[in-house]
């Protein structure tokens, strides 16, 4: 083992000497006195950096981890910065969920706003994160932090930033926030009171239960059978309890996903669109023979669905964000919805088709709610990874509860006509082209296979993928009149033989170590009985964009 310079020690043990969790405090000084160089430098090569997702990443101890420091010092610049803009009026409201050091976090949120003379109100218990950003605008509150780190491995927690208007923050302010951060001195000079700060009651829950019923059409059909996973989170209570109200059956709750842990000890990664992290969800529809089945993530944020599939060796299929966000869209507006649709550059073109029939306004943001919740006159919003806003006015983020009670409506008045989910994405594919999606996502331990292949495209743009024709290449680093700049590209593809166009973009994700694209082609649709064809085509021309962007990119 190598030498560990004096430097990188002496941070070390000015961390250590402030550290107020006894936990990570054993931790480092285990670190110091085996002198691991490999994992102290790690962990003091710099400070996790706070963006436009607030904080997230691995907990333990340093500057780089997720830690109760790391949270107090957020906290305290969160706090310089409500009191520079005058925002003193309100509580700040505090939510978390039931992850490792969540309800820590949250305390320390709470201490640090008391001491700064703000007043703190923390939710009753872990909750969806939905739940804080209804609260947010409920309570008239000036910000809202939620601790939460969605659906991440076990080892990571997060910190997400809302401002007093209920939507995460954008630039300037995740800037303005992080500066004032930066600027907090010592911890002892931070302080944090044993009490003072409020803990509510259950009526922000009950206002938040109430409201959901207002996304459903009142007299519409309610028999839809449900087999539900929370996958390991907190989403089962909130939902069983919004159900109940709107009148739907009991959803038959997977058992071995049904309690808080946040250990997640049935699946690899806790989010619905993992390799088998629904494997447990479909062995209880095998048996319970619902007509779908729902997965909310940790937080409840994002909502999944699978249908049946009796050709399938699961016998069930996971719709894909961008079919459950055109179903969705199809509902509202079938329920004569008006307002502006809106969905992000990454997702399905499909929703744009959905709006221009309708007669309704349409528009794209960058990926994230961040964004979408600030679209003006917004009725609603989707993103492909699973997060859908039906009930913007209430909730000015994405919202996995909402979702699943205005999915679970659409399929009982598809029963009711005895039709299904998957009957209605044939219809959709028929009225406006079948437009099929996919994904090539890369996972990495080294941060340069991202950085790297983004410079490899940037250098050397393809001129063609799948042998469809480049028509345009985007850097949105560039930023437009519609768009502020992002790390990301977007190619336009000509259409060829029976594709009538294709498009792609390319991004680094913004919340976990992943090169993520997403591809789409649209083939034309003469009739039901052309829909086999149809899709055998777009699935060779996702296949070989996918093969050709993957030797463009180096991966």
């Amino acid at each position: 083992m190598a030498t560990v310079p004096a430097e990188l020690i002496g941070r070390a043990k000015a961390w250590l000497a402030e550290d107020p969790d006894p936990e990570t405090r054993d931790e480092l000084a285990k670190l110091i006195e085996t002198e691991d160089t490999d994992e102290l430098a790690d962990r003091f090569a710099g400070t996790l950096q706070f963006g436009t997702a607030g904080l997230r990443g691995e907990l333990g101890a340093g500057p780089m981890r997720m830690n109760r420091a790391v949270v107090i010092r957020a906290a305290a610049g969160l706090a310089a910065y409500l009191k520079d803009q005058g925002h003193t009026d309100g509580p700040v409201v505090i939510g978390y969920d039931a992850r490792h050091k969540s309800a820590d976090f949250a305390r320390d949120t709470a201490a640090v706003m008391t001491g700064a003379g703000l007043r703190a109100a923390v939710l009753p218990r872990p909750l969806p994160t939905p739940v804080l950003a209804f609260a947010i605008r409920h309570l008239g509150a000036v910000a809202g932090v939620e601790v939460t780190a969605s659906h991440n491995p076990p080892r990571d927690n997060g910190y997400k930033v809302y401002l007093g208007d209920g939507s995460q923050i954008v630039p300037p302010a995740d800037g303005e926030i992080a500066a004032r951060i930066a600027a907090v001195g010592p911890l002892d000079g931070v302080a944090r009171p044993e009490s003072g700060w409020e803990v509510l009651g259950e009526d922000v829950l009950e206002a938040y239960l109430a409201r959901t019923e207002a996304v459903l059409t009142p007299d519409s059909p309610r028999d839809t059978r449900v087999v539900y996973t929370p996958m390991h989170g907190v989403g089962r209570d909130v939902l069983t309890a919004a159900f109940e109200r709107a009148g739907f059956p009991a959803p038959v709750v997977v058992a071995e996903q049904a309690d808080p842990d946040p250990d997640f000890p049935t699946v690899a990664f806790p989010n619905p669109e993992e390799p088998g992290a629904m494997d447990l969800a479909f062995e209880a529809a095998r048996a319970a023979d619902p007509d779908i089945v729902i997965a909310n993530d940790p937080d409840a944020d994002r909502c999944a669905v699978a249908v049946p599939a009796p050709d399938t060796e699961a016998g069930w299929r996971m719709l894909r964000g961008d079919e459950v966000g055109a179903l969705l869209a199809a509902h509202v507006v079938g329920a004569g919805g008006q307002g502006t649709l809106a969905t992000t550059i990454v997702s399905s073109s499909l929703l744009s088709r959905i709006a221009a029939a309708a007669g309704l306004p349409y528009t794209e943001t960058l990926t994230g709610f961040k964004w979408l919740a600030r679209v003006d006159g917004l009725r609603y919003a989707y993103e492909e990874a699973l997060g859908y806003a039906v009930d913007p006015a209430g909730v000015r983020d994405k919202d996995g509860i909402t979702a699943a009670l205005l999915i679970t409506e659409l399929a009982a008045v598809l029963k009711r006509d005895g039709r299904t989910l998957t009957d209605l994405l044939d219809d959709l594919a028929v009225e406006h082209g079948l437009h099929a999606t996919d994904q090539l996502s890369v996972r990495v331990e080294d941060l340069s296979v991202i950085s790297d292949a983004m410079r490899r495209l940037r250098e050397q743009p393809p001129a063609a993928l799948g042998g469809l024709a480049v028509a345009s290449a985007e850097d949105l680093s560039q930023g437009s009149a519609s768009l502020p700049p992002t790390d990301g590209l977007r190619y336009t593809l000509s259409g060829s033989g029976e594709v009538a166009a294709g498009r792609v973009v390319v991004r680094p994700s913004g919340t976990e170590p992943k090169l993520k694209c997403y591809l789409e082609t649209v083939v034309p649709v003469a009739s039901r009985d052309a829909l086999p064809q149809a899709r055998r085509t777009a699935a060779e021309a996702l296949s070989a964009v996918k093969a050709d962007l993957s030797a463009a990119a180096g991966l």
